[in-house]
């Protein structure tokens, strides 16, 4: 699943190429939508929300997409050939003069009244990339269960928005605790620095190739996620890896104490 920095950057390259322009191609290939047509309205601005996209369009209209494991949209000059997939996999095509954006394998794809959506963001925690970003609040939540696992914690888009598996294994790292650590086991000033961290790291790397190090060297640009079996880059011992809520989780034993699956 794309993580909020992903999303930011899908957000931008969509809003350059959409917004202020009219619509001159729409074809929506999700059976419920199959007969909207919004071609002749403008696309006001393409926001993200967490993990969310938002494509407001004139008239009050807002197109609704998530992304989750295999979904993307990308964007191609008029007349160039598009390469994200077979067309079978196309859900969303949106064109103007100049772009056009296609929307691959969506599986969540959406039209409501734009003063509807909070019924489909609403429920998110801060956006560690929006104007809401609000690290006491995100403290706060992430607390309200201090007996819940620090990765799940993390993960749960309704305490802050925007991680996805690798910003939970990374930031346990840089707590120095495992992902199964409870929430409440973290000293009292930990929270509020996990939380700053992760809106450091992401706003850090929504406009580069996404790195947590601080090196860059092939192979070194994350600490822990993806290195099962490869040395610590910190200590040398071998990563581990293990499923939390179905979901690889990468730690160093030695590194990282507490409790483990």
């Amino acid at each position: 699943m794309p993580e909020g920095d992903s999303i930011w950057r899908a957000a931008a390259r969509l809003h350059a190429a959409l917004a202020g322009r009219e619509l001159l191609r729409s074809d929506l290939r999700v059976p419920r939508l199959a007969t909207v047509d919004l071609t002749g309205r403008t696309t006001l601005d393409v926001t993200p929300r967490g993990k969310h996209l938002l494509a407001r369009i004139e008239g009050g209209l807002t197109l609704h997409s998530h992304l989750r494991m295999d979904g993307a949209w990308h964007v191609f000059a008029a007349g160039e050939k598009w390469r994200g997939g077979p067309d079978y996999e196309i859900r969303a095509v949106l064109g103007t003069a100049t772009h056009t954006a296609v929307g691959y394998r969506l599986p969540v794809l959406e039209l409501l009244r734009t003063r509807d959506e909070d019924h489909v963001v609403g429920h998110l925690g801060p956006d560690l990339l929006g104007p809401d970003w609000d690290p006491a609040l995100a403290t706060a939540r992430l607390l309200a269960a201090p007996e819940r696992p620090l990765g799940e914690a993390l993960l749960d888009q309704r305490n802050l928005a925007g991680i996805g598996n690798i910003y939970k294994s990374e930031l346990c790292f840089l707590a120095q605790v495992t992902p199964w650590t409870p929430v409440g086991a973290l000293p009292g000033s930990d929270v509020p620095r996990l939380a700053g961290a992760a809106h450091r790291l992401l706003a850090a790397n929504k406009d580069r190739r996404r790195n947590t190090t601080g090196i860059h060297r092939p192979g070194q640009d994350l600490f822990v996620y993806g290195r099962a079996r490869r040395p610590c880059l910190r200590c040398g011992t071998p990563v581990r890896e293990a499923p939390q809520e179905d979901r690889p989780t990468y730690w160093c034993p030695r590194c990282q104490p507490g409790p483990t699956p």
